[in-house]
């Protein structure tokens, strides 16, 4: 089988493809990244040389580059390219909405015309918009709500594969999955960033007062779920992929700094982003009946392994938080301030 997996050298693409070809050695992967700041050739190093491995650098908004791809004959595509950082979102709206949205237009047309037998369109929970305390977890019925311009990206993205699906019958299937940690994470996120900046020992910092809760999900979970989806996920249906793990910002970054023997002075309260989702939660039912996932991982097994990487791949954090990192947190946040 021959994928074209997009965003593949970015943090949940390079555990994929890494995942994918150990599992199936029969698996051709074209890999298509343009690599942006987030997207590392480092990620990759343990596919780079294999014979089913083939790096592209490119754009999925490039209709050229992606046409060529598909002429050499595509099967499946795994679609994880995307722009996904809240914040920068907020900065600047107009990154996310050529590659999320018209970048998987581009994708769909390709798709459509080379009559691939499956699409993958990588989602996330933040299309759903946010949960109160009570609420019950999102299901794929929920209603899309997205609340920050990445969030309605990727809502926007979703919303074309269905209206290819139905009016062509292109063979979509939307995953929408949790917040995901572990290896090659970039350090802007909540879980690589504590980790390293603990490592440092410079201040941890953490939104507003800390409690906006999300559902946590290690990354080769997530990698497993897709492998199933890939083989047996229905096209047209949506499914949901959560680690069932809800916890506070505070106390996931609390347990990273007892894990690593710090203590919560280091924690630095900073100002909220604007429109903050208080709670993110997953109902992952459907994935489980009807696919057979579960989860192998819970919350503090991961944790472990991911702390254990970053303290094990100090090169590979320092080079990238010395770039484009470094530059717009400090843009951001005009430097830390403790509450």
């Amino acid at each position: 089988m021959k994928l074209l997996v997009t965003g593949g050298a970015g943090f949940i693409g390079s555990n994929f493809i890494g995942y994918a070809i150990d599992r199936h050695p029969d698996w051709f992967i074209i890999n298509l990244d343009r690599l942006t700041y987030a997207g590392n050739p480092d990620n990759l190093c343990k596919v780079a040389t294999l014979p089913n491995h083939r790096f592209v650098l490119g754009d999925i908004a490039d209709p050229q580059v992606v046409e060529e791809l598909f002429a050499s004959g595509i099967d499946v595509v795994v679609n994880f390219a995307a722009e996904t950082h809240v914040d920068r979102s907020i900065v600047d709206a107009s990154p996310f909405i050529r590659t999320n949205v018209h970048g998987t237009q581009v994708l769909l047309d390709a798709a459509r015309r080379h009559k691939v037998v499956k699409f993958i369109q990588v989602s996330t929970d933040e299309v759903y918009g946010s949960l109160g305390p009570a609420d019950p977890p999102f299901t794929e019925a929920s209603p899309l709500a997205p609340n920050s311009p990445y969030a309605a990206s990727k809502a926007a993205a979703d919303l074309l594969c269905r209206a290819y699906h139905h009016t062509y019958g292109l063979p979509v299937v939307i995953t929408r999955c949790s917040n995901n940690f572990g290896p090659y994470q970039f350090p802007e996120k909540l879980i690589p960033l504590a980790i390293t900046n603990a490592l440092e020992d410079k201040p941890v910092p953490v939104y507003g007062d800390g409690q906006n809760v999300r559902d946590w999900l290690y990354v080769e979970d997530h990698c497993r779920a897709l492998e199933l989806v890939i083989l047996n996920g229905k096209p047209g249906e949506v499914y949901n992929i959560g680690g069932g793990c809800e916890l506070t910002n505070l106390e996931v970054v609390s347990l990273v700094l007892k894990a690593l023997g710090k203590t919560g002075e280091m924690i630095s309260f900073v100002k909220d982003r604007p429109g903050h989702d208080k709670r993110y939660a997953m109902d992952t039912t459907k994935i489980q009946r009807e696919l057979g996932w579960r989860k192998n991982f819970d919350f503090n097994e991961a944790l472990c392994r991911t702390i254990e990487w970053y303290v094990n791949n100090p090169a590979w954090w320092k080079r990238v938080k010395s770039g484009a990192y470094k530059e717009f947190y400090e843009r951001w946040h005009g430097g830390l301030s403790r509450k």
